[in-house]
């Protein structure tokens, strides 16, 4: 019995953290991302630099364009004060 409990403890263990080891859906590098909707499934492009692009390209299609959450702007650079 007890190898049974055991062995349904490791099963559930790999199974959870396979399921949380899944691949990031956004990419870090563009502001604004492209929702697809179709037949064949859904999917994310995040590849626009721009709201007005994307909604160019959304146009006519089961589609929308969302704001990137992981968008990783490059932060300003800082003046250097020469004294």
């Amino acid at each position: 019995m007890r190898r049974l409990a055991w062995a349904t403890l490791a099963a559930a263990t790999i199974l959870v953290s396979s399921l949380a080891a899944q691949a990031q859906t956004y990419g870090s590098a563009f502001p604004v991302c492209i929702q697809t909707y179709g037949i064949d499934g859904n999917y994310i492009d995040c590849s626009f630099t721009s709201m007005d692009v994307c909604r160019a390209s959304a146009s006519g299609r089961a589609a929308q364009c969302i704001s990137n959450p992981y968008y990783a702007a490059v932060p300003a650079r800082r003046k250097s004060r020469n004294y």
